[in-house]
């Protein structure tokens, strides 16, 4: 990767005229970071008057639940990931009410004898008004907030299936970002056993990288980009980021959403079915699929029927013509035998 791509484009507020241009970061495939995003949000004035009041006010809207609080020892060193504990992790879990991690979080700042967090919270459910006091002028309002809050913490290095909005309310936030042609380098963890959903990277941050001797390669192609209380960074889905919460207060407020789905279907389910379709095959046969995946997926070369009037393209014509739903069934019924 060479300097030029390891730079993260910057904006500022002022920059971002309309949601559209969301968009065009997205179609790009490319970070960037917009400068004092959500800066006039009353979450981060209170932030800028201490932590004890930003989790304050954060405290003002709590609707009363419960959810899941996460935690170590000093020994920690905040850092989430797989370990000897149980479940095969470093860290604790256990159901808290949102009055209590709050106030425990709170207590941690001041004595450091715990790290803790409480993660990927949906505002409208734990926190009703919140969304409405500090709005997103960038996302329509169909696309809704989560809530992430707690102590010095670094989450292991990961990927989202879906475009993310990452804006920080308080603390400073240091994102690790990799692109996704470095998954081959960064040693990744199960599928099926994670920390909170997506698989991990068991290099990025490990205490001792000479296990893993391909993550040089990932490495050369990091960015590091420092986030101040009221900035934003957008992250395209795929980017693999490890996230270091810096400051012994910290939150960050996250949008998730899929600008370019044309129905409910993702792409990793797709990549799940072709890991038992096709991946221990032979390889010749494996490279026999490689290539019709890339005729008729990828498309390299452009659309697989150009040669023939659209008209003619059967259900290879524009999905949102009726052909989504028909690849569909015809996958629903091979999916049932039929």
């Amino acid at each position: 990767m060479s300097d030029i791509e390891r730079r993260v484009e910057e904006f500022t507020a002022r920059d971002m005229a309309v949601a559209d241009d969301l968009r065009l970061f997205a179609e790009s495939c490319r970070p960037a970071v917009i400068r004092e995003c959500v800066g006039s949000w009353p979450a981060v004035t209170a932030s800028g008057q201490g932590g004890t009041e930003v989790l304050a006010y954060i405290a003002r809207f709590d609707a009363g639940l419960s959810a899941e609080y996460f935690s170590g020892g000093p020994e920690l060193g905040g850092r989430y990931h797989y370990g000897t504990g149980p479940g095969g992790f470093n860290f604790a879990r256990e159901t808290a009410s949102i009055g209590d991690a709050l106030n425990r979080i709170t207590r941690n700042a001041r004595s450091g004898d715990e790290t803790a967090y409480l993660g990927s919270l949906p505002t409208d459910a734990y926190f009703p008004g919140f969304a409405e006091a500090n709005p997103c002028a960038l996302l329509g309002a169909d696309v809704r907030p989560r809530l992430w809050v707690g102590n010095r913490s670094t989450v292991a290095c990961h990927y989202d299936s879906y475009d993310n909005l990452a804006c920080v309310v308080a603390g400073r936030r240091r994102f690790t970002l990799y692109p996704p042609a470095a998954i081959g380098d960064l040693y990744v963890g199960p599928v099926d056993h994670t920390l909170s959903g997506q698989p991990v990277s068991m290099a990025a941050g490990a205490p001792d990288e000479r296990a893993y001797p391909r993550f040089a390669a990932a490495r050369e192609s990091a960015i590091v980009v420092d986030l101040e209380p009221g900035d934003a960074l957008y992250l395209p889905k795929l980017w693999w980021h490890q996230v270091e919460a810096l400051d012994p207060v910290n939150i960050l407020v996250n949008y998730w959403w899929d600008g370019f789905a044309a129905g409910p279907d993702s792409p990793y389910t797709a990549m799940l079915l072709a890991m038992i379709a096709v991946a221990e095959r032979p390889e010749p046969e494996r490279a026999a699929w490689r290539a019709y995946f890339d005729h008729y997926v990828f498309r390299p070369n452009g659309h697989p029927l150009a040669h023939l009037p659209a008209e003619q393209r059967g259900v290879l014509g524009p999905l949102a013509q009726g052909n989504y739903g028909r690849i569909r069934t015809l996958v629903m019924r091979l999916l049932r035998g039929g």
